[in-house]
């Protein structure tokens, strides 16, 4: 940025934003300035180590000028008068091999490279490469010269840990292109591979890393020219959580919310979720959480196993923009995961992001729209909170590319509304946009029913929408026998607060049953122990023999004519399920349990379904 032209000087500092003031060319015209372009502000007070500061900004607004800029750092020290550089660029991120396994802050700079280099404490105003430019990649052509490509069309790939990382035509380039100049070898991010003629004439040269916009949807100009197409979700995302797979499923391609209080199990029900998901990959938006949770993910996903080979970092992006880092790149940061995401699911992957959470993203919002002097909305969140909540999560999709291969990109984020209160606007926003809701309780989790998520109030969308997946690979009733249990739930709860007014007494012996039978389905069923090696994931076609096997048990038992049989057949049973959950199948503690299962019941002994 040192040889950038100075194009505007600081005319005022509020916190974070700053307002400069545009300077005239030699023929006296203001040098022009966009909407959400970046800036560098240059503070003419240095640090103790001599370095120039740059502090990167984004413009918000443009009056005639003058400009309102984010800064992305902190502003101590900024004056009026100092210098503002002009990139002539929007907020971007860099793309291309060398980002899986990586840790970034909310603008994509690698935080253990910075750590190493400056410390524990980021040094400010640092620029630093999103990707290791340094690095050699060993790149095989898939093309030759003479092919005639589109935007996203790929040229060849690079083996990137487990993935084949596709190397594209850059997706913001416009019609056709001919390949005129292709090699293949081992280089680094920068070199170029290949060489491309456009439909005006004009040569190009191709590096195996290009730039794109956080804020515009990498999809959007390949849609546009229909080199890409956006298909329906027809297939749900397998968590190998039960309550999660079974009642509330969640497309891949899809979107969920999971809000709740602190306390109620979020972290670890992400974390699960991150590690079991039929996903290729992952990557994890920790906007303006605690930095001690983050800290505790960053730590911890390298050394967990993945289900898949390696470990889970192998297939894992983070970005890390804690509550104790600057609240202006927060706002960002969740734009920046996204926009990765898109990149590998245009290869064709399966990516599932998890934003922790929106309601910092939001607060970030809120608190940018009030020192820009905005009209404010409820609780005082900008008025555009509603349709901002919405663009986000319409960057979710299923795409089919131009060689036909299909790419998901699955959003789910965590909202963490004060007090657990769902009606505040962050949650609704969500839950109006969002097709499945997993509502976290601060009552189960007291009880410990882990996943704390409530059957009572969670909803999916997608159970119905998927119904011919599930009548393929399960069972053409699947949607109907789902549906009964839930309705099972919703009566067992009746009948409980019905209880503590009246007790047992109070309720006729059918009641009785139905209260037994729900809470069997619960403890058995909805609950899971996360820390089980056996019961911690569960596949869905265990869930299938366990869902059919305890439907029966639960409707088709020997008659019980009193309360306290009732009482004692569905302990009886609940224990011997619980440790069923608990056996690895084909061993002989899960044959056995599968034995007492059926005598309990008095149901004929079946072969479990292999």
């Amino acid at each position: 940025m040192k040889d950038a032209q100075i194009t505007a000087r600081v005319a005022g500092v509020r916190d974070d934003i700053v307002t400069v003031r545009l300077e005239a060319d030699d023929k006296g015209k203001l040098f022009p300035l966009v909407k959400n372009e970046v800036v560098y502000i240059c503070p003419t007070r240095t640090p103790e180590d001599g370095r120039q500061e740059f502090l990167q900004a984004e413009v918000l607004r443009v009056r005639h000028g003058e400009a309102d800029v984010q800064v992305f750092e902190n502003t101590r020290g900024v004056a009026i008068g100092d210098p503002v550089r002009q990139s002539g660029q929007m907020l971007s991120v860099t793309l291309g091999p060398g980002l899986l396994g990586e840790v970034y802050d909310g603008l994509q700079s690698p935080l253990e490279q910075i750590a190493t280099q400056h410390g524990f404490f980021l040094p400010r105003g640092l620029q630093v490469e999103g990707i290791d430019t340094q690095k050699q990649w060993a790149f095989q052509p898939s093309v030759k010269v003479g092919a005639k490509l589109k935007a996203g069309d790929p040229i060849g790939h690079v083996q990137e840990g487990r993935f084949k990382h596709k190397i594209m035509v850059p997706f913001a380039q416009v019609g056709e292109v001919e390949i005129t100049w292709i090699q293949e070898g081992t280089f680094t991010v920068d070199t170029a591979v290949a060489r491309f003629r456009d439909q005006h004439g004009n040569e190009k040269e191709m590096t195996m890393q290009q730039k794109w916009p956080v804020r515009i949807p990498v999809s959007q100009p390949l849609l546009a020219q229909r080199f890409s197409e956006r298909r329906y979700p027809d297939e749900p995302m397998l968590t190998s959580i039960r309550l999660i797979d079974t009642f509330f499923p969640v497309a891949k391609g899809g979107t969920a919310c999971i809000p709740g209080p602190f306390g109620a199990g979020k972290t670890v029900l992400q974390n699960l979720i991150s590690r079991f998901s039929d996903v290729d990959i992952v990557v994890i938006v920790a906007c303006g959480e605690r930095a001690g949770e983050v800290v505790e993910t960053i730590t911890e996903f390298p050394a967990l196993p993945d289900p898949k080979g390696g470990t889970l970092m192998d297939r894992t992006i983070i970005i890390c923009n804690t509550s104790s880092m600057p609240v202006a790149a927060r706002e960002a940061s969740i734009y920046t995961g996204i926009t990765l995401s898109e990149y590998y699911r245009q290869m064709g992957y399966n990516v599932l992001v998890i934003a922790d959470s929106t309601s910092r993203w939001a607060q970030a919002m809120r608190e940018t729209s009030g020192r820009l002097e905005e009209i404010p909305g409820e609780e005082a969140f900008p008025a555009y909170l509603d349709s901002s909540v919405r663009a986000l999560y319409e960057r979710a999709g299923l795409i089919a590319n131009n060689e036909g291969q299909l790419g998901s990109l699955t959003l789910i984020g965590t909202v963490s509304p004060a007090g657990g209160n769902f009606e505040e606007p962050v949650t609704q926003s969500t839950l109006r946009t969002v097709k499945t809701f997993l509502g976290l309780s601060a009552d189960r989790a007291y009880k410990r029913a882990y996943p704390a998520v409530d059957p009572l109030i969670s909803w999916s969308r997608y159970l119905d929408q998927l119904s011919e997946w599930y009548g393929e690979n399960l069972s053409e009733d699947w949607v109907n026998k789902v549906k009964k249990m839930h309705t099972l739930l919703l009566q067992g709860e009746e009948m409980q607060q019905m209880m503590q007014v009246t007790g047992e007494e109070g309720v006729t012996l059918e009641d009785f049953l139905i209260f037994n039978r729900a809470q069997c389905l619960d403890q058995v069923y909805l609950q899971q122990d996360a820390f089980d090696d056996v019961d911690g994931s569960t596949s869905m076609q265990r869930q299938q023999t366990m869902f059919a096997l305890l439907e029966r048990c639960l409707f088709e038992h020997p008659p019980l004519s009193e309360k306290d049989a009732i009482r004692e057949h569905f302990t009886r049973l609940t224990s011997a399920f619980k440790n069923l959950n608990y056996s690895a199948e084909a061993s002989p503690d899960y044959q056995r349990y599968w034995q007492e299962i059926h005598q309990l019941s008095g149901l004929p002994l079946v072969e479990k379904p292999s």
